[in-house]
């Protein structure tokens, strides 16, 4: 079956304990429902983009440049991903729905190329 990949972006901030915990029961519900129909075969959440580092490199072998941060300034931000095997687009999207980031920010939904096919 084709494999998906299902990009959380939300709009970051600073989110009390009790809000953090309930968006944290959202997620928990999503992965056992989906881990027990056998949708999610990855995934992991990112740290807060303030972590993050972008590299861009002045040809192969070149000169490596790094900038504190993300490589553009946005306000929501890639906050985590699933990997969903199902078995078409419309399945993917149907799981993506019921991913808590939907509700709270957006969800891009990509096909993975498999490159163990042949042609």
């Amino acid at each position: 079956m084709p494999k998906y990949a299902a990009l959380i972006y939300s709009v970051e901030g600073d989110a009390s304990p009790e809000e953090w915990a309930a968006v944290m029961a959202e997620y928990n519900e999503f992965g056992e429902k989906a881990g027990a129909a056998g949708v999610i075969v990855g995934g992991e959440a990112l740290e807060d983009t303030h972590t993050a580092t972008t590299v861009n490199v002045d040809g192969k072998g070149g000169q490596i440049h790094t900038t504190d941060g993300p490589f553009a300034e946005t306000k929501e931000a890639l906050g985590g991903f699933y990997l969903l095997d199902c078995k078409d687009l419309d399945e993917a999207i149907h799981w993506a729905a019921q991913i808590p980031g939907a509700w709270h920010g957006r969800v891009e939904v990509r096909p993975l190329i498999d490159f163990s096919q042949d042609g």
